[in-house]
């Protein structure tokens, strides 16, 4: 069984990761906690989907259409919907109605469906009509700005606009990079020296929460299909 992704970035700042899957002999797989909010288009057996994925605070399963196909969005920490808020999206999302292979509609317009390589030029239009924002206090704070604002301030327009506080967006994103650095071979106690753990109990219960895998299992490629970019060619 396999999941086969394939990840690239992107050089909008209003992009994190472009990802495209192909499911193989799948029926269902781990889905992992992420910070971002996403769009993502599939098909399957002649019918075309679209909808929106909102940040997720926990691992879960997920249902995967065998032969099914996605090419995913994943959005910058920050940049929002204008229809929807993100903390609305929080472990959920919406199904985009009126999906054809071609076209989809968003925030009362239709659009191009992408492929991999028409990403940036989709975000480039629904930005320009409005319909992604963005709160640029959440960038400055990534890149590690000073807000001249209080902390209250700070941490209200953050959850606002990523639907998740600054402490779990940390975790999560810890979490996920510790799974990355198993899943090539670092051993634990590396991840724990490297990523700031207390102990290997700790990073063991953040993979617990967030990615639903041991470290063993990340180092062997083992424990099923799972929605990360890792080497999921063994998921026994």
């Amino acid at each position: 069984m396999a999941l086969l992704f394939e990840t690239r970035a992107s050089d909008s700042p209003w992009i994190d990761t472009v990802w495209t899957c192909t499911s193989e002999h799948v029926t269902e797989m781990t889905s992992v906690a992420a910070v971002s909010w996403g769009l993502v288009f599939s098909e399957h057996e002649g019918r075309s989907y679209a909808s929106v994925t909102g940040p997720e605070t926990g691992t879960g399963t997920a249902p995967v259409p065998e032969g099914a196909t996605f090419v995913g969005i994943e959005f910058a920490l920050g940049t929002s919907l204008r229809a929807v808020s993100t903390p609305a999206l929080v472990d959920g999302g919406v199904q985009l109605p009126d999906a054809t292979r071609a076209t989809f509609r968003l925030d009362g317009a239709r659009y191009d469906s992408p492929g991999p390589d028409d990403v940036e030029a989709l975000v480039h239009r629904l930005v320009r009509a409005g319909a992604i924002i963005h709160d640029p206090l959440v960038t400055d704070l990534r890149r590690g700005h000073h807000a001249f604002v209080s902390d209250r301030t700070v941490e209200r327009r953050f959850r606002a606009a990523t639907g998740l506080t600054q402490s779990a967006v940390r975790q999560i994103e810890r979490a996920r990079e510790a799974a990355t650095l198993l899943s090539t071979g670092v051993p634990a106690i590396g991840v724990v020296s490297k990523l700031g753990y207390f102990d290997e109990p700790h990073l063991a219960r953040a993979l617990r929460r967030y990615i639903g895998r041991t470290a063993q299992q990340l180092r062997e490629v083992s424990g099923g299909a799972i929605a990360l970019a890792l080497d999921q060619r063994t998921t026994s």
